[in-house]
């Protein structure tokens, strides 16, 4: 049998505190995260706000380091910012005096190696940001400005800005959580579509393994195995909420 690969996110007892006084006071924003994630797989942070997951995401993409344990992604110990990942959050955040084009073609203009290539290769890099967003359904608007994108198009466009430099793993902070259901469900399929064609790791921001197939169509979401799962975290997510002295003490 051939031996398993190595984890591309490694976290070895991740302990965080914000600040030396907090460490000193044993006041940890995590506490003692071990995690192991594959290359090209799919995972989702779950939890009520404030339980650490934003925090999370900042120590996986070296913007913050651990103040206990290990960090290594890609086989790399984790020194600073990252440029092999890619970020989207809740708030779209495009700059609202540039074209739905050219916020996409921002990384490509600030992250090395592609900056000092910008100006030589930038029909080549407009090629591939138009073909992003005919993929998520923005074809067509590529010269509007945000203010002219429903909120739905800005976080197509903002996911488009976080792949265009092809990074090896996309960390989405809660970015379907301002949309409706059903522009929730029309990014869903387009993020789906998107991994399943460029096998990048994606962080969702309790992990849990899911045994559904991939790539998941939305009518999983309608059978009684995914409504089972929902009800589980919930309980979870319950449970973590539930006051000290109602059924016991906050897990640690």
């Amino acid at each position: 049998m051939s031996e398993p690969s190595a984890p591309f996110v490694d976290f070895q007892n991740v302990w965080l505190a914000y600040n030396e006084d907090l460490l000193a006071r044993n006041q940890f924003a995590v506490e003692d995260i071990s995690l192991q994630v594959q290359q090209g797989e799919f995972i989702a942070i779950v939890g009520p706000s404030g339980c650490g997951k934003s925090t999370f995401m900042k120590l996986t993409t070296g913007l913050k380091m651990p103040s206990r344990g290990h960090i290594r992604i890609a086989g790399q110990a984790v020194t600073g910012p990252l440029k092999i990942s890619g970020m989207a959050f809740q708030a779209p955040s495009l700059l609202p005096w540039r074209t739905t084009l050219d916020n996409v073609l921002l990384p490509l203009e600030i992250v090395e190696p592609y900056r000092s290539q910008f100006k030589a290769r930038r029909r080549e890099f407009e090629d591939k940001a138009r073909a992003l967003l005919q993929s998520v359904g923005l074809g067509g608007y590529e010269d509007k400005f945000p203010w002219q994108l429903s909120g739905g198009m800005q976080q197509r466009a903002s996911i488009c800005r976080a792949l265009v430099h092809e990074p090896q793993m996309l960390l989405l902070d809660e970015p379907f959580g301002a949309l409706d259901a059903f522009t929730r469900e029309e990014l869903w399929c387009a993020l789906r579509d998107l991994h399943a064609a460029q096998k990048f790791n994606v962080i969702f921001v309790v992990r849990k393994d899911i045994e559904l197939p991939r790539p998941r169509d939305l009518e999983v979401t309608y059978t009684p195995e995914f409504t089972d799962i929902v009800h589980e975290l919930r309980g979870h997510i319950g449970a973590i909420r539930q006051p000290v002295g109602q059924g016991g003490a906050l897990p640690q």
